[in-house]
């Protein structure tokens, strides 16, 4: 029998987009710089100067 490898998500780190305030979960792209990670994605990062 083989073992799943799945990841159940609720368990997965939660941080808030500084940028659009939405909630986002930990990637494994992330893996080594969860901790300075700010924005949930490419678009918010760019936009990050422009918003009020």
């Amino acid at each position: 029998m083989k073992k799943n490898h799945f990841r159940n998500p609720s368990h997965l780190p939660v941080k808030t987009c500084t940028a659009c305030g939405r909630s986002f979960t930990w990637r494994k792209k992330w893996e080594k710089d969860w901790n300075t990670v700010k924005y949930c994605s490419e678009r918010c990062r760019q936009s990050k100067n422009t918003s009020t």
